[in-house]
């Protein structure tokens, strides 16, 4: 296990932490004032997991259901804040293939040559990233379809194919920021200064997979803000 700076295992767990607890937060609230939309009640809670306090605010802002009951949430209803959500609930998707894919790899290592290690990739850490493209792009491509059919009332098929005009770019966008700052990171940056990569099961590790989300969430955003401009994915 790699030893890093007490400051910085302290800020990893500091963060994360607060995420939890925003997360646990916006859980219980989405259980008293339920969404509109049902798959929002789990997107709303896995933002919080990457996004902390921001995407609280986001939430308070833009997404929380009014206790009166109201279909439309408070906010402005701004094209900002409809790329916003749009571009969180396609990390929702990312967020949680993400941590299924990783932890299974950590957890059973074997499972990394399905993915390539040892044959495609002598560094088992690449194969691990084709398995978090693979979980993340199929969840994001369920959550944009639990999005889309009920609005449009369409059949699995038609839903399904629609969910992946909607979301492919999006997601494909999300995951090229998050490899970006995760290369960087485990390749250049800790190494260099720590002398050593961040090990999955270490605090270190998803304190950077946070920020790495939020670089996600700004490469997908202007893809979204196209996608929803063209009419081809749902303004949320």
């Amino acid at each position: 296990m790699a030893v890093f700076p007490a400051w910085f295992t302290v800020a990893a767990i500091v963060s994360l932490t607060v995420a939890a607890l925003c997360a646990v937060f916006v859980t219980v609230d989405v259980t008293l004032r339920p969404q509109r939309m049902s798959v929002m009640n789990v997107v709303w809670p896995v933002t919080m997991l990457f996004g902390g306090l921001l995407w609280l605010g986001l939430y308070l802002l833009r997404g929380r259901t009014p206790r009166t009951g109201a279909s439309q949430p408070d906010g402005d209803g701004s094209m900002a804040g409809a790329v916003a959500v749009g571009a969180s609930h396609c990390g929702a998707g990312c967020a949680i293939g993400d941590v299924i894919a990783e932890f299974s790899l950590a957890l059973v290592p074997g499972l990394a040559a399905v993915f390539g290690a040892g044959t495609l990739f002598q560094d088992e850490m690449y194969a691990a990233w084709i398995a978090d493209f693979i979980f993340a792009f199929g969840l994001g491509i369920v959550f944009q379809y639990f999005a889309i059919a009920p609005m449009r009332n369409l059949p699995v098929r038609r839903g399904l194919w629609e969910a992946l005009k909607a979301d492919a770019l999006s997601i494909t966008a999300w995951q090229v920021g998050m490899y970006g700052v995760m290369a960087l990171a485990q390749l250049a940056i800790l190494p260099a200064l720590f002398g050593t990569r961040a090990a999955v099961l270490s605090p270190e590790f998803w304190f950077v997979m946070q920020i790495a989300m939020l670089a996600g969430f700004a490469t997908s955003y202007p893809v979204n803000w196209w996608l929803i401009r063209a009419g081809i994915k749902e303004r949320m």
